[in-house]
């Protein structure tokens, strides 16, 4: 089961339970069909649909071990991703990148993302964030999803 029909299966499991239904329903995946040029696909909007944001937030939170991501927060063992969305990479001063990062000429956007969290030094060969790959497509895009969110 995909991560999305896991979540809506999760939140609707509540709300079957209080409508006193004892048979187990069907769950029903709901498909939200997006513009070209809608700003979650351009992953910098902040209208992304809660729960994906919920889902960014909570997935985040393996990251969070090394990344700060509020706003005027010092970084952390990792550079704090607060507005980190169409940010050149090894952009903050008060964090020390590694030289594969800095010179890498990226400009953080949804895809740049995606391929970097997919394979951080498979991406970015060099990089010092070795750990932290994310698997999971749909993982990936909550937690871009969270982090356009954030984005300034």
């Amino acid at each position: 089961m995909h991560y999305r029909a896991a979540l809506n299966a999760l939140l609707l499991t509540p709300a079957v339970a209080a409508c006193g239904g004892s048979e187990e329903q069907p769950v029903v995946e709901q498909i939200v069909v997006r513009e070209p040029g809608d700003p979650l696909l351009a992953c910098g909007g902040t209208d992304a649909a809660p729960d994906l944001l919920a889902a960014g937030r909570s997935a985040f939170a393996m990251c969070s071990s090394c990344h700060v991501a509020e706003a005027g927060e010092p970084s952390s063992a990792g550079p704090n991703l607060h507005g980190v969305v169409g940010r050149r990479a090894g952009a903050l001063s008060d964090f020390v990148y590694s030289e594969a990062l800095s010179t890498s000429q990226i400009t953080w956007d949804q895809t740049q993302l995606d391929r970097f969290l997919a394979d951080p030094s498979g991406t970015v060969p060099g990089t010092i964030m070795v750990a932290g790959a994310v698997d999971d497509p749909d993982r990936r895009a909550a937690i871009i999803a969270y982090l356009a969110n954030l984005s300034e």
